[in-house]
């Protein structure tokens, strides 16, 4: 017998408010969160808390929903490289969300479990089940109220009314790959973030777009929130769907320097927006390397593999606009 679930998580401003879900159908499922956290903090924890519950179950095989990349990434090909690093990266660097991740790695011994990535937001109904309670509790938390937690898993043979409880842990570990699953690959390099020209324009969503943005302008928001927060913005499918409010971030003279080494203007930049293909970004560094220049600094992961970024924002009349954005796939530096 399978078990067949869909994982997902939310945040709220990433970081912010955030919350997870799992779902199995409307009598089966659990959510929970915290104050404040990052997306794949509860991708991960979503995860984690469905190994945890259908451990009664633990001899039949799970078979897990997931629209993220990151998470499916990180169990099926790059946690075996970091466990061999002492849970470090090729850099040098550790692993974001660790614990979470060897939690995720205890709960799968002995189990059997598959992965399949379905797209977010296009209509599936277990994946927006799942959504849609991830983002009820991140809004809860939003709003210091408790989230509904769902009534959880009743293990094979248990009466009615019976609920096998999760441990509770907050960090879920990487999740291994089924025994059919292709054997880890290399990660590829990463599509430039903004000159992604061969993609098909997305409908706009100003309305989400311009939610997005309240977060950062919210009153005593510091630079640095602010600007890691538009970042974040511009890597969103809504924004990204929206030329005219992804315009507004950006600096009349904006240019950037492709993975390819090519360099683009402002001008072509929003003339081929489009929404990324589940890129998540992690490890944000930013330094104020003059009055009203901040450099920001992140890695990036999505389909096409792992790449380390750096922004150039500037405060003009008030407002942060990007001047400048450089991708380098991890694989193409120095080692």
């Amino acid at each position: 017998m399978t078990i067949t679930a869909a994982a997902d998580g939310s945040a709220l401003g990433n970081p912010g408010p955030a919350g997870w879900a799992w779902y199995i159908d409307e009598d089966t499922w659990r959510a929970g969160g915290w104050p404040h956290g990052t997306n794949n903090m509860g991708e991960l924890k979503a995860v984690l808390d469905l190994l945890e519950a259908t451990a009664v179950d633990a001899d039949q095989h799970l078979h897990i929903l997931c629209d993220s990349q990151y998470v499916i990434n990180s169990v099926t090909k790059w946690m075996p490289g970091w466990k061999r690093k002492g849970w470090r990266k090729k850099d040098g660097k550790p692993v974001m969300n660790v614990e979470l991740l060897k939690d995720i790695d205890r709960a799968l011994a002995g189990r059997s479990v598959e992965f399949e990535w379905v797209k977010g937001h296009a209509g599936h109904a277990m994946n927006e089940a799942a959504d849609r309670r991830a983002n009820a509790a991140a809004t809860a938390f939003s709003k210091k109220q408790d989230p509904q937690v769902g009534p959880g898993y009743r293990g094979s043979g248990a009466p009615p009314g019976t609920i096998t409880p999760s441990s509770g842990t907050a960090a879920p570990s990487a999740a291994r790959p089924a025994a059919d699953s292709p054997a880890p690959q290399a990660e590829p390099a990463e599509a430039d973030l903004f000159s992604l020209f061969d993609q098909p324009a997305a409908p706009s969503c100003s309305t989400a777009a311009e939610d997005t943005m309240l977060v950062a302008d919210a009153p005593g928001t510091s630079d640095f929130e602010q600007v890691i927060t538009r970042e974040q913005a511009l890597l969103s499918d809504a924004l990204r769907a929206d030329a005219p409010s992804a315009a507004e971030l950006l600096h009349p003279a904006f240019t950037e320097i492709g993975a390819s080494g090519t360099a683009y203007d402002r001008e072509q930049i929003l003339a081929t927006l489009a929404p990324l293909e589940d890129v998540h970004a992690e490890e944000f560094v930013a330094d104020e390397i003059a009055p009203g220049v901040i450099l920001l600094r992140y890695d990036t992961t999505g389909p096409e593999g792992t790449a380390r970024r750096s922004s150039l924002w500037v405060r003009e009349k008030g407002r942060w606009l990007l001047r400048h954005h450089q991708g380098t796939p991890e694989g193409s530096r120095p080692r």
